[in-house]
């Protein structure tokens, strides 16, 4: 293996999570808002009453505008395999290209076909129609990113698969189990709920603005509405599906598991920490305390971890240094068992160069014994499966924290809304009005927690972040950066200025 250019790494991965931070600030809004607009219509087809008909406007231009840009910078993510992460892209390229490619032919093209319905149609088709076409990109929108956090998942849990030696590559062999697997399905249902919470809040935001101003009162009242009672069963979901998904990283990525709770040392038993302060000196291996504070919920983590009371949960060190009482190896030994591999590779692809089948044959049957260590080949040090524990527990602990306050928020402006108090309420209203740029935290911390907490695998033990880039001077990349961060910059502000200008304006001008 050639020397790895850690600078251009560094800023490969400092791309990308520029690129798809922004991207991600316009997709839950574009996942939630377009159920949103869907169930508007649905009221005003099904009274015929024409505020309906002016709130599914309203939204539906909001929408639009988000939806818009979002596309511009999905377009350019997915361009970033192939420029900063070809080595990424070609070993895996047959089967992560497969779930994009369907995302582009099929569920794109559903949401194209009917966006020109959706927003121009409104006297050209029917009712009943434009209806559809509403609710067919809502759908559309969703399925895209099904197929992007299929891929996604497989990253996490490869499956699925093999590898193929004389290409060096990871082929596809069964495309149900890359698109059924617990992991794809955990991300997919987690992350969609949550954005129909983050666009539930985008609602109240701008609703309670209005009722805080005294504009647009009858319209604001009716969109917190619908809004609160689909906040509310998202947010019931997204807990009932935040547990499978934790329940299926402890299963396939127990380090994650470890590092968003700050647990160093394995437990029976083992406590859910429900707030605490990491010990920012405590390194792999030391006899440091994990925490300076903390208050944990006694035997939860396993429960959660395992499904059963009074089961172990492996710590941080039980997976670098190993624990033989459960039978975890040590990233010592795995390491020596990927380069034994790798070694074995390189024998075989010799042997196969200078027509030698036999000696081929033997360091193909050698290879196939560790080439699930494949990956750990190319560590430096056991030490390096540590992802960064204060970032993912912090982000971890936000999300939650947040998750819980929305629920509570949504909560209180449905009572108030069936009461038909809600308009008095300015409390609440001052405590909606921050909420949706707290959800685009919430879930940005969610993906943190998701990627962050997987470091160092590009592919999850088979392949480290730094084998994965373009073999291209760091400069390169450096120059690209700082031209998306403009770019982006410049696009977020133009939608927010478009985004308030519209508001401003409110339904009336629509």
């Amino acid at each position: 293996m050639g020397e790895i250019d850690l600078v251009m790494v560094n800023w490969a991965r400092a791309q990308f999570a520029l690129t798809a931070m922004y991207h991600w600030i316009f997709v839950p809004l574009t996942l939630g808002l377009s159920f949103l607009c869907a169930f508007f219509e649905t009221l005003y087809v099904r009274t015929g009453r024409e505020e309906w008909k002016s709130i599914t406007k309203f939204w539906m231009t909001l929408f639009g505008i988000n939806f818009a840009i979002g596309v511009a910078t999905g377009i350019i993510l997915e361009f970033e395999f192939g420029t900063n992460w070809s080595n990424y892209s070609w070993m895996v390229g047959d089967i992560f290209g497969a779930p994009l490619a369907i995302e582009g032919i099929v569920a794109f093209f559903l949401e194209a076909t009917f966006f020109a319905v959706m927003f121009f149609g409104w006297d050209r088709v029917s009712k009943n129609f434009h209806l559809m076409s509403t609710w067919m990109v809502a759908i559309g929108s969703n399925l895209s990113a099904l197929w992007i956090l299929v891929a996604n998942g497989w990253m996490q849990y490869p499956t699925g698969m093999a590898f193929n030696p004389d290409s060096a590559r990871f082929e596809m062999q069964n495309f149900w189990e890359v698109l059924f697997s617990p992991v794809a399905i955990a991300k997919f249902t987690h992350t969609t709920s949550s954005s129909f919470m983050v666009g539930s809040l985008f609602v109240i935001t701008i609703s309670s603005w209005y009722l805080l101003k005294g504009r647009h009162i009858e319209m604001a009242k009716k969109s917190i509405l619908v809004a609160s009672v689909f906040g509310l069963l998202s947010t019931l979901y997204v807990g009932f599906n935040g547990d499978e998904s934790a329940y299926a990283t402890a299963t396939t990525q127990p380090m994650k598991l470890a590092a968003y709770e700050g647990l160093w040392d394995g437990e029976v038993n083992a406590g859910l920490v429900a707030f605490g302060v990491l010990n920012s000196e405590k390194n792999p291996g030391d006899d440091l305390k994990a925490f300076d504070f903390e208050i944990k919920i006694p035997g939860a983590l396993g429960l959660l971890a395992n499904r059963e009371f009074g089961s172990f949960v492996p710590g941080i060190n039980d997976l670098v240094y190993g624990n033989e009482e459960y039978g975890i190896m040590a990233v010592e030994d795995k390491m020596e068992r990927g380069k034994l591999a790798i070694n074995d590779l390189v024998a075989y692809k010799q042997a196969k160069k200078a027509l030698d089948d036999t000696a081929a044959a033997e360091s193909l049957e050698k290879f196939k014994i560790n080439q699930d260590y494949l990956g750990y080949g190319y560590l430096e040090k056991p030490e390096d499966t540590v992802p960064p524990v204060g970032l993912t527990f912090y982000a971890f602990h936000i999300m939650v924290f947040l998750g819980t306050l929305f629920g509570l928020i949504f909560l209180l402006n449905l009572i108030y809304s069936i009461k038909g108090t809600l308009e008095d309420k300015k409390w609440l209203h001052i405590l909606g009005f921050p909420s949706f740029f707290l959800g685009l935290i919430a879930s940005q911390s969610g993906w943190v927690v998701a990627e962050v907490g997987r470091q160092p695998w590009a592919i999850q033990d088979l392949l480290p972040v730094g084998v994965a880039p373009t073999n291209i001077a760091a400069s390169n990349v450096q120059i690209t950066f700082f031209m998306f961060l403009a770019v982006f910059t410049l696009l977020l502000i133009a939608e927010i200025r478009i985004m308030l200008k519209q508001i401003k304006i409110g339904p009336e001008g629509i």
